[in-house]
């Protein structure tokens, strides 16, 4: 018998939900909107220099032919 496992689904859904409502009561709500948009500044800034990156390599394997 493995005894090993102690992370089942229940206490994995206790402890986030544990450590959500905890977060939800010591952070500030403007810390947590200052964050989702920080959040979704860098997603947007990682796929715009991902983009450009794809767009230069391709470039410059077509120009090299």
């Amino acid at each position: 018998m493995n005894s090993n496992n102690y992370w089942d689904g229940n206490s994995i859904a206790g402890m986030a939900g544990g450590t959500l409502c905890t977060l939800a009561v010591t952070v500030p709500a403007t810390e947590l909107f200052k964050t989702i948009v920080l959040a979704a500044v860098g997603a947007v800034v990682s796929f715009g220099v991902s983009f450009l990156l794809k767009t230069i390599v391709s470039q410059s394997k077509k120009g090299g032919k």
